[in-house]
């Protein structure tokens, strides 16, 4: 007999550690793993971790193998991995109904459970009774799935099966805004049952997402049915909002050691090697100790502080735990993992022999890991005076199964049984190797010849639909209508994707569906439900955005292809040329170097062997979940036959149908038939009757899915779909002095018809509409209407269905037409409108950390958003914010979608700001205007409304940039010429803007108004413009922005010194922009004192009970006390008292012993500074005070430093404000 080789003894031994710590455990029916004698229930995460060191031992085996009984020990332990794997599955397949409602409601009350019963499956505590949404968990599940089905393994078994993993896939990947328990079941540290985005959850997702990606379940085994998909979208949102979180875990957390999966093994999902490194730098600086790290600071777990009889803690109790928590062994295996897979042997070492001298042993020999080391409860005050040196006792579980496999997995990997690449057969682990520069592909698409011919005069050759065949271009709307199909499984009630936008990533790859080769236009192009795509400028803003993204996010095979439609829209009023701005941009896009991106413009067939591929196969064939189609040519007379064949099988709800006959008449049509004989007589008339009812079909079903400017996307443009028009009588005529801007009208209150009574005569003012001209007026009359008998009165101007909401659609294409912005907002919010990703707008802003607030200070009238809500209550709350005022409403989801935007591609703007609060961001934007324009307020509002959305942006990019800039007004060339515009430029050296110096020509219009080219400079030195053609005061007027309480008059500076500190202190109040370690300073200095209070609310000293200097949630509790202050420069002002209070902190003093109240100290400065003019002989006009803070306002517009700087009277006043507090005999401040 073969004697036994030294590796198979050795593997032997690790096969008994195996056999009696997890595999004796196995439950024999469902396979699952209890967590300890005492906690019969089956946790998913702790079993998919226990399993692991049974799949690696397997592997080692299989590799290692010189018997034939080490063979079959290998398939012994991939059976028992197997059969786990399938019990867990088997659990959730019993919750598919949670995961069917989880994907749409998000809540916690539909989450999977996170424990089941070992022996059933079933559930074991009820879905309010614990703390089950933990995305970490269930995504840990799929990871391995994925990792074990590409090492060989096969766990799943049937197509059904297919559709829950493509399901829990859809269940996972919006977790970047999701609010979960995390990994430790508790939420929020306080151990209160509030839910909190966890980093470990967000990276666990994303990681399960990408190994997912088009893996084939069946294994080697399957065929293209069997194959899953994840949204490279959704993938990037997950790394985008990680890497803005780390090395924070959650807003209560600001380090946690579970980050540690994240980081290295088993997820490996940060892509940025300086934000792995500094965030475990972070766990081993404040986490480690002698016996594991602390999960977190101030973690009351098993601590002897903790009452065992009480599950939520107190909020000042945490403090208590400071210094005693309890350290887990288990971190330090992830680190041995860690070690193995960087390479670094000493890691590996120091942490092996750390590891070895606190396993505990058996008398058989087994070492096994205990699963926390406490501290004595005698030796509690020994331990807080002294960290790190009382010796502590193993307590929990022994072993904790979770970390024993781990330390298995270390063992035969430090060992050369494995390589790392057997365990990872994803190469998940070289997910921070540099990726090559990305080139993007852009194919420019002409809708029609005569725009094709246009852009060739330019010296620029496109294709248009027709030219591209067979390959077909279409909206995202339908890409997102297709992909709702993955998934679906009527067996097991599961529907599919819910219908979401898709991405830009999404939207750059080619698709084959039913063996045909598809390219969708990005999704920016498609917001035909709102008015940003009707300006041309931001239209080719979002594309440099995107492309921007594209080139920083995209990791997929092959190069990103960007469709770019060049539509009727995008040429000039005159249709004889293509607006400026897209020409410009398409020159630039030819240079090859666009948005920071290279880029390669050319045919979309040139592009098909360098592009990114995706075989959608779930729609081929009749499977579950596909749309069926007949093999046999379609044949357009039987008409039964088609009902039969083109339609799938799955009658969901008419949407599904509308899908299912769209691709279906679009694919059977398209194609160029073969010739055939031609045919003569009724025949003919028959085929053209056919092809004409095909085609009306056709538009009609995608009109059916919403999909805007079907002749772009059709194959024939025989067939236009006219929009039904009211005509009310608007002219076109740009030279008509009836069309004229948003501060001339013609309507007065005395012109508005009345009754004998002295009502308004409504028949009579619905005659008034059908009469004038003027687009204003118009717009006056409708909204008298519109308040006053609601949208669906019928004002009978042109026969029967005239109604007011009517009336209004046709106002708005026209003013669409003509580019006039400000009667465009308006007329949207009277049709509630709404900007169709505002709800993931707002998520993404909230993903990011940021809470936002919506409507002008104080509370309750300002509302504060905190967590991701549905769209329809998001617009409800917006219009109550507003006080439903409908321009504010409107403008309010445009500066959110604006924001959204800037976070996505600049998220250092947003620095030090944890509140972004946009009542208070639209108020100084209007403030910037009339300051810098030299007007009122009132019309500072009005020329707010009326930028288009590119320069609505624009400003608010320049006020968050906090560089100075100057706003001049231009006029916009337009023959319509409603609209004026604004020219944002930085301020140069010399006095002269870049602009100027450039040679850039101001826009001319032909509007009749004054033309008012006053630079910022030109302000600045105390021109003052001439007032516009005052507004009747009569007249009927829209709702304006009257409550955003702009001054009437904005005191003009005298040199280029005056205004500048005032205004970067509004604009910082305004944005809530502090210092950078702020926060972290306040929390040093309520440590000595009994709390700040300010303007009557006090933030106590308590708070630092329960917070750690680091946490996002203490930072936006200092926030909220100071929005309480609604004057921004007021704020910004007690910001810097607080900060020169806060330089206490560093001084040796124990106590200062009481509440100290920041406005005293602040109103303490300025009467110095007021004092000190004066004897300086300062006019009483100069020290004019702020009537609302009673603050002079020289004050406000004085520089931090200096002799008369605000910082150097705030340092004066708190020495003062303090003396009394300090005890005697102690350093007096100076």
């Amino acid at each position: 007999m073969r004697s036994r080789s030294n590796s198979g003894v050795k593997l032997d031994n690790y096969a008994r550690i195996v056999q009696q710590t997890i595999l004796r455990h196995q439950d024999p029916v469902t396979g699952l793993l209890p967590a300890s004698p005492d906690q019969p229930d089956a946790w998913v995460r702790d079993n998919v971790y226990s399993i692991v060191s049974v799949w690696a031992l397997s592997l080692a085996y299989r590799k290692n193998a010189d018997r034939d009984e080490d063979k079959a020990k290998a398939y012994e332990l991939e059976q028992s991995v197997v059969k786990l794997m399938r019990g867990v599955l088997q659990c959730i397949m019993r919750q598919l109904d949670k995961v069917e409602k989880f994907k749409y409601s998000r809540s916690t009350s539909d989450s999977l459970h996170a424990k089941y019963n070992t022996k059933t499956c079933a559930t074991v505590v009820g879905d309010d009774q614990w703390g089950h949404l933990q995305v970490d968990a269930t995504s840990l599940f799929l990871l391995f799935l994925a990792q074990m089905t590409a090492s060989g393994l096969h766990v799943i078994y049937t197509q059904d099966e297919v559709d829950v993993v493509q399901n829990l896939m859809f269940y996972i990947e919006a977790a970047y805004k999701v609010a979960d328990y995390g990994m430790w079941e508790r939420g929020d540290k306080t151990n209160q049952g509030i839910t909190e985005l966890n980093a470990s959850s967000i990276g666990m997702a994303k990681a399960a997402l990408e190994a997912l990606d088009e893996l084939n379940l069946f294994g080697a085994k399957g065929g293209p049915g069997s194959l899953v998909h994840a949204l490279a979208d959704d993938i990037q949102q997950c790394q985008s909002i990680l890497t803005s979180m780390l090395p924070r875990a959650s807003i209560s957390k600001e380090v946690d050691a579970g980050v540690l999966a994240i980081i290295s093994y088993p997820a490996f999902a940060v892509e940025d090697i300086s934000i792995v490194n500094a965030t475990k730098e972070e766990i081993i600086s404040k986490l480690q100790g002698r016996y594991g790290c602390c999960r977190f600071l101030r973690d009351g777990h098993r601590t002897p502080k903790e009452d065992p009889n009480r599950l939520y803690y107190e909020s000042a109790e945490l403090k208590l735990f400071e210094n005693i928590e309890c350290e887990w062994p288990l971190f330090w295996t992830y680190l041995i993992l860690d070690g193995i897979f960087i390479n670094s042997p000493e890691q590996v070492q120091e942490y092996q022999e750390a590891l070895e001298g606190i396993l505990i042993k058996q008398k058989d020999g087994v070492r096994l890991l205990p699963e926390l080391y406490s501290v004595p409860a005698d030796k509690v005050e020994e331990e807080y005076i002294n960290p790190h040196t009382v010796e502590r006792i193993p307590m929990g579980k022994l072993p904790l199964r979770w970390g024993q496999s781990l330390y298995i997995l270390g063992n035969l990997l430090a060992e050369g049984f494995l390589a790392p690449g057997e365990i990872d057969p994803l190469n998940r682990r070289f997910s921070t190797i540099p990726k090559p520069d990305v080139v993007v592909q852009v194919s420019i698409l002409a809708e029609t010849e005569e725009i094709k011919e246009l852009l060739f005069k330019q010296g620029i050759e496109v294709e248009t639909v027709a030219d591209i065949h067979p390959i077909h271009v279409q909206p995202s709307r339908v890409l997102s209508h297709i992909y709702a199909r993955l998934g679906r499984n009527p067996r097991l009630g599961l529907t599919g994707r819910p219908y979401r936008r898709i991405g830009v990533l999404g939207t750059s790859k080619f698709y084959i569906i039913r063996n045909t080769m598809f390219t969708f236009t990005p999704q920016f192009i498609d917001h035909q439900q709102f008015y940003l795509a009707l300006d041309n400028k931001m239209i080719v803003e979002m594309l440099r955005t995107e492309i921007a993204y594209l080139s920083c996010r995209w990791r997929m095979t092959g190069r990103p292809t960007v469709t770019f439609p060049i539509s009727q829209t995008m040429l000039t009023e005159d249709h004889s040329d293509l607006d400026p701005a897209v020409l410009a941009t398409l020159k630039k896009l030819q240079d090859g170097y666009y948005g920071g991106a290279r880029i390669q413009t050319g045919k979309l067939s040139e592009f098909l062997t360098t592009s990114c591929c995706a075989h959608l196969s779930f729609l081929d064939g009749k499977a579950s979940g596909s749309m069926g189609r007949h093999d046999e040519e379609y044949d357009g007379d039987d008409d039964e036959r088609y009902g039969d064949g083109y339609v799938h099988e799955l009658h969901y709800d008419a949407e599904d149908d509308d899908l299912a006959q769209y691709l279906d008449h679009l694919l059977a049509h398209s194609a160029p038939k073969k010739p055939k004989r031609p045919v003569g007589g009724l025949s003919r008339f028959k085929a053209a009757a056919t092809k004409t009812k095909e085609m009306v079909t056709l538009m009609n079903k995608a009109q059916d899915l919403n999909i805007q400017n079907v002749n772009m996307y059709l194959p024939s443009k025989l067939f236009r779909s006219p929009q039904p028009t009211l005509n009310l009588n608007l002219t076109d005529s740009p030279a008509s002095p009836d069309v004229q801007g948003p501060e001339a009208g013609v309507t007065t209150q005395s012109g508005i018809p009345r009754d004998a009574s002295g009502a308004i005569d409504y028949n009579a003012l619905a005659q008034l509409l059908k009469d004038t001209q003027s687009l204003q007026d118009q717009a006056d009359i409708l909204y008298i209407l519109y308040k006053d008998k609601g949208m669906d009165w019928d004002t009978g101007v042109h026969g029967k269905g005239s109604t007011v909401r009517s009336l209004l659609t046709d106002l708005y294409e026209k003013a669409g037409e003509l580019k006039h912005w400000g009667l465009i907002r308006m007329i949207s919010g009277m049709l509630r409108k709404k900007v169709e990703e505002l709800d993931s707008a707002c998520s993404d802003l909230l993903a990011h950390q940021k809470h936002l607030t919506i409507g002008l200070p104080p509370e309750p009238r300002e509302k504060t958003i905190t967590a991701p809500i549905p769209p329809d209550q998001l617009a409800n709350l917006i219009d109550e914010a507003s006080e439903n005022n409908i321009s504010v409403a409107i403008l309010t989801q445009e500066i959110m979608v604006y924001l959204a935007m800037s976070i996505r591609t600049q998220p250092r703007l947003f620095s030090e700001m944890f509140r972004l609060r946009i009542g208070l961001i639209i108020q100084v934007m209007a403030t910037e205007l009339a300051q810098s324009l030299g007007c009122s307020g009132e019309e500072a509002t009005e020329t707010l409304m009326s930028l288009s959305p590119s320069e609505l942006k624009n400003l608010l990019h320049h006020i968050l940039s906090g560089k100075e800039f100057g706003v001049e007004r231009s006029v916009r060339e337009m023959d319509a010429g409603v609209s004026p515009a604004i020219s944002i430029h930085h301020l140069g050296n010399v006095g002269a803007t870049k602009s100027e110096r450039a040679g850039i020509s101001k826009l001319k219009s032909d509007m009749k108004m004054v033309d008012r080219r006053l630079s910022m400079m030109d302000t600045l030195k105390g021109m003052q413009s001439p007032d516009v053609e005052s507004i009747e005061s009569g007249r009927f007027r829209l709702p304006s922005m009257e409550s955003f309480d702009i001054p009437d008059k904005i005191p003009v500076a005298k040199d280029t010194r005056h205004g500048q500190w005032l205004r970067r202190r509004r604009l910082d109040g305004a944005l809530n922009r502090v210092p950078v370690g702020f926060y972290q300073k306040v929390w040093k200095i309520l440590q000595k004192c009994h709390g700040l209070s300010i303007e009557g609310f006090v933030l106590p000293s308590s708070t630092t009970r329960e917070m750690t200097p680091g946490e996002i949630k203490f930072s936006v509790h200092v926030e909220t006390v100071l929005n309480r202050v609604p004057q921004p420069e007021y704020r910004q002002l007690l910001v810097e008292a607080i900060l020169v209070l806060t330089m206490l902190a560093d001084v040796d003093i124990q106590s200062i012993g009481s509440i100290i109240h920041v406005e005293k100290i602040v109103h303490l400065a300025n009467d110095m500074f007021d004092k000190d003019q004066r004897d300086l002989g300062a006019e009483e006009h100069i020290l004019e005070r702020d009537p609302s803070t009673g603050i002079c306002r020289l004050l406000y517009d004085s520089a931090p430093s200096g002799r008369f700087g605000s910082m150097t009277y705030l340092t004066k006043a708190v020495a003062v404000y303090v003396q009394d507090f300090l005890p005697s005999g102690s350093c007096a401040v100076q």
